[in-house]
């Protein structure tokens, strides 16, 4: 007895397919990882070949070395601990080992020598401002919140290896910086067990984001050689961090806080503020302000008052370049470019300077940031626009608005917040429904089979 075999076609619902291979993302790719640390390396191979200052000539050659051997060790070992190796060579290389050397042997950039001066004023005479500066080295170009940083050089001197490691202001500065970015990490967390997760897509952890940022280029060799921005880094990103969760007063005091270091950080009072205009209302926005036009007063008056023309000369002149000495800030972006070309140029900067600020304001009154990652993103455009139209200024600056853009895509883990415009919205009118008749009931008998 013969049986033939029939075979049915298979439709599209009874089809069984084998599940997909999950597509490692970008970021886990060792390739990837070679890649970056490689020109990483290139990068700071240059330093010892077209840099006339000792201090970045050795930072060039150490890290160089370390990202060469981060690129070696993700190439060769594939895997997570293969990937934090890496990082730990890296962070090594290009950031605890010159820093050390550095620290040690007494090297710094002038801003260093600086900070610790105005430190050891601001104990002995109550203003960090020399009187009558006489060479550019002599002049302070920051506010008086600045000198914070060079009183622990100013109480421990320089006689040991250990007073030097612990009154260096390059160590306090990176240590504030550090502090900041894990304070604003923990605001961040404090309520994202609750947060919506929905659509989130896999992404480096946090703690390998922030350590390849600190052992990268742009905040390694500022840490190393100066580290003078990164208080001011971290205190901006911290205070967008709290302004994030409706903490106005907080907000106010940090933001109190950096604006009394540098006057560059100004934009972030009204980001911040417009920040807390959309998270927790107009009256949180107004006390913010007030908290920070309190602090800052508090924090610099009485220094403006004890030298009030030498602050005016080396705080706003001299970084504008209309000081009696020239600013060293000289790279050659747009707004220095047209400095140079007289008075007129310089106006021009300044004229160009301005309209950038109004835009970026125009902008947080139309369309204010709802949540950390659009607050950073629109304080960072600010940052570049002033940087890069100012009469004065250097390529290091640009370090700031960087670190903000990278950090809060990597420090909030939920999605972005409602405005206070969705959140108090009234829901709509659900339409009425109406009771339809059974599945098998034939037309017109009110529903019974």
């Amino acid at each position: 007895m013969r049986f033939r075999r029939v075979e049915y076609p298979v439709t599209a619902a009874e089809a069984v397919t084998e599940p997909a291979s999950p597509a490692v993302p970008w970021w886990n790719r060792r390739g990837t990882w070679a890649t970056g640390w490689l020109l990483a390396a290139l990068w700071a191979a240059a330093f010892p070949v077209v840099s006339s200052l000792e201090t970045h000539r050795l930072w060039g050659t150490s890290a160089a070395l370390g990202y060469a051997a981060a690129a070696a060790v993700s190439y060769v070992r594939p895997g997570p601990r293969a990937r934090r190796a890496a990082v730990t060579v890296a962070l090594v290389g290009a950031v605890v080992a010159p820093l050390l050397f550095l620290v040690l042997t007494g090297r710094a950039q002038s801003e260093v020598d600086v900070i610790e001066r105005s430190g050891r004023l601001l104990l002995e005479q109550g203003t960090p401002y020399l009187p009558h500066p006489d060479k550019v080295t002599d002049y302070t170009p920051y506010l008086p919140a600045m000198a914070l940083l060079g009183i622990p050089k100013a109480l421990t001197g320089d006689h040991s290896w250990a007073a030097r490691l612990l009154g260096d202001a390059r160590i306090w500065c990176a240590a504030v910086f550090v502090l900041c970015l894990h304070t604003g990490r923990l605001m961040l967390r404090r309520n994202s067990a609750t947060a919506p997760r929905t659509g989130r897509r896999e992404r480096i952890p946090y703690g390998t984001a922030v350590a390849v940022m600190i052992a990268s280029p742009v905040v390694a060799l500022p840490l190393c050689v100066s580290g003078v921005d990164l208080p001011l880094t971290g205190l901006c990103c911290l205070a967008l961090a709290i302004a994030a969760r409706g903490r106005p007063a907080a907000a106010g005091l940090v933001l109190a806080v950096v604006c009394s270091l540098k006057w560059t950080a100004w934009p972030a009072i009204a980001v911040a503020m417009a920040l807390l205009g959309c998270v927790a209302g107009r009256r949180a926005a107004v006390r913010c302000a007030g908290t920070v036009a309190a602090g800052a007063t508090l924090l610099i008056v009485p220094g403006a008052l004890l030298s009030p023309a030498a602050m005016v000369e080396q705080v706003l002149a001299f970084p504008t370049g209309r000081g009696d000495l020239p600013t060293p800030a000289a790279s050659p972006l747009p707004g220095r470019l047209l400095a140079d070309l007289g008075p007129a140029g310089w106006y021009a900067a300044v004229g160009l300077l301005i309209f950038g600020a109004l835009a970026v304001a125009v902008s947080l009154v139309q369309r204010p940031p709802a949540h950390l990652r659009a607050a950073a993103d629109r304080l960072a455009i600010g940052l570049i626009v002033a940087f890069t139209l100012a009469p004065a200024g250097r390529f290091g600056y640009l370090a700031l608005p960087i670190v903000l853009m990278v950090w809060a895509r990597q420090a909030d883990p939920r999605e972005p917040v409602p405005s206070l415009l969705v959140r108090g919205a009234r829901p709509g009118r659900a339409a009425p429904v109406v009771p339809s008749r059974g599945p098998y009931a034939p037309a017109g008998t009110g529903g019974k089979r």
